[in-house]
């Protein structure tokens, strides 16, 4: 089993019954085991147009599945959730990020390990430090060092 960890956001819709069925649905993932989740946290969008705050939060996932099949049940689990990707930083009812998958290193057409700018985002690390004290984020150091580098960005607790 590896230790991967998700990304989850939505701000359409009824973005905290998303995370939670999202949640749900992750558990029944086959060869998967949710061993932690994150607070929810609320965050201003980044890029795109204008659009209604996020909610975000972080799973821990124990997992059978490779980097890319796990991807695969992700994008999977956003597709039964209405995820449509009209332009760039859309916004969204659900989105489902791979963020780590152990201490891999994926650079494919369709996956990159670790996730493209996890390191510059405090609405990722805040929740995944909250869970995860003391990961390091491969190439880029621990999580805990870079979220102090994120400050400015608008990100709060809120469950």
């Amino acid at each position: 089993m590896t230790v991967a960890y998700v990304g989850l956001g939505a701000n359409l819709g009824d973005p905290r019954r998303q995370l939670e069925s999202a949640i749900d649905e992750l558990k029944r993932l086959p060869d998967c085991r949710v061993t932690a989740a994150s607070s929810v946290y609320r965050s201003a969008p980044i890029g795109g147009p204008d659009q209604p705050d996020f909610l975000n939060a972080i799973a821990q996932v124990d997992t059978g599945l490779s980097p890319e099949a796990l991807f695969g049940e992700l994008r999977a689990i956003e597709a039964r959730h209405g995820r449509e990707r009209p332009f760039a930083n859309a916004p969204r009812t659900l989105d489902l990020d791979l963020l780590l998958y152990g201490d891999r290193i994926v650079n494919t057409p369709r996956l990159v390990l670790p996730h493209p700018r996890m390191h510059e985002r405090a609405f990722v690390l805040k929740p995944l430090v909250e869970i995860a004290p003391q990961v390091t984020i491969p190439g880029r150091g621990a999580a805990s060092a870079l979220l102090s580098a994120c400050t400015g960005q608008r990100v709060e607790r809120i469950a």
